[in-house]
């Protein structure tokens, strides 16, 4: 009875520990379908009609004429390792002057480029003083002469 039970304790384990092994996969986003992006024509289609057929954009251009982003991500983990990203499209849709749809781009993870992200902070011109410092650094720098001259 008890090997039994070690038995059974030693196959759980090796089962738990070997399905610890396998890649996870994650996807992030969301990029149309190519059946849905065939009811969209470039020249006569607008920003409302794109929205209607296939959805509010993942991000989307900062300037008036900007284009739709529609982004997706699929994210492996393994095991202790970093997930990494094995896959990313990001269709684009750009739009003429008038909001009328001008171009309808599919783009890959690879032809993506590494955009490495730098940490800037501003600094500031009075050193390493904080507010609550400078709030408070005035209280007993005054007398009751600096008042009386008046």
């Amino acid at each position: 009875m008890v090997s039994r039970l070690r038995f059974a304790l030693v196959v759980a384990t090796a089962t738990l520990g070997l399905s610890a092994c396998t890649a996870q996969y994650q996807t992030h986003g969301y990029v149309p379908r190519e059946d849905e992006l065939q009811q969209i024509v470039p020249g006569i289609d607008t920003r409302a009609t794109v929205e209607d057929v296939i959805g509010v954009p993942s991000a989307a251009g900062v300037l008036d004429a900007g284009g739709y982003y529609y982004i997706e991500s699929q994210v492996r983990s393994f095991a202790w390792r970093e997930p990494e990203v094995v896959d990313r499209q990001v269709l684009a849709i750009t739009f003429d002057g008038q909001g009328v749809v001008n171009n309808i781009t599919r783009y890959g993870l690879e032809d993506g480029h590494v955009v490495p992200i730098s940490r800037r902070i501003t600094r500031t011109n009075d050193g390493e003083v904080g507010f609550i410092r400078k709030l408070f650094g005035n209280i007993g720098a005054l007398s009751l002469g600096d008042f009386d001259q008046q």
